[in-house]
């Protein structure tokens, strides 16, 4: 690791160094205290994780050695599950990009983004935040009139998703609404299925795209 003590910690897997330094740079400009480890292989990244726990965020490139398609993604997501991964990727296929996201990625990012933007959605992603490019959600958006289906939501169901795009765990959830977990967990299963999408980061993406959540938080504030 590079960097001051007591900064946020980073892995950044790249196999091109112009590529690493790029986002070392957008790292340090936005954390000036920053930890940042640069690995060039799916080895590297597991070594690294496999030695420090407390990684804040790991910036990942797709096609690098050892990556195995999506292995290395799905693996690092089973066995670091606290870890917040960010693909940095040059490959704009709606399919892969999707399903990195199912896969448990917290962000999507292509490698032409500005170093302001790298900087930005990492910084959101370690507060919890889930992002995606436009593409990618306009391709769930595809299956049908995604507006038609939260109109099929009940009021609790647009409170849960509301809390579900604030980054809420259901343990928290159920504690804001006076409900079981159980509950909470139901209500999570309809919202995916009424939806029309696959996962809990697919249904926060869509609600931050339509923007629909900020009203349901407003009545759950104390």
């Amino acid at each position: 690791m590079t960097g001051s003590v007591g900064g946020p910690r980073f892995v950044v897997a790249d196999d091109h160094p112009m590529v690493c330094d790029a986002l070392a740079t957008a790292l340090r400009q936005r954390f000036a205290a920053a930890e940042i480890a640069i690995v060039a292989s799916a080895d590297g990244v597991t070594s690294v994780l496999e030695s420090d726990s407390e990684i804040d965020a790991l910036l990942v490139d797709l096609d690098m050695p050892g990556m195995n398609g999506l292995t290395g993604l799905a693996t690092w997501r089973s066995v670091y599950p606290a870890v917040p991964i960010i693909v940095v990727s040059a490959t704009r296929d709606p399919a892969i990009m999707r399903r990195t996201i199912e896969l448990g990625a917290a962000a999507y990012l292509p490698k032409s983004s500005s170093l302001e933007e790298i900087a930005r959605v990492v910084a959101a992603v370690m507060e919890g935040q889930v992002f995606a490019a436009p593409e990618l959600v306009s391709g769930w958006h595809a299956n049908g009139d995604i507006t038609d289906r939260v109109s099929q939501l009940t009021p609790q169901q647009c409170r849960v998703l509301a809390l579900m795009v604030q980054g809420e765990p259901n343990k928290i959830i159920a504690f804001r609404l006076g409900v079981g977990e159980p509950t909470v967990k139901a209500h999570v299963t309809t919202i995916l299925r009424k939806l029309g999408v696959r996962s809990r980061t697919q249904a926060v993406i869509v609600a931050r795209d339509l923007s629909f959540a900020a009203d349901e938080v407003r009545g759950l504030k104390p």
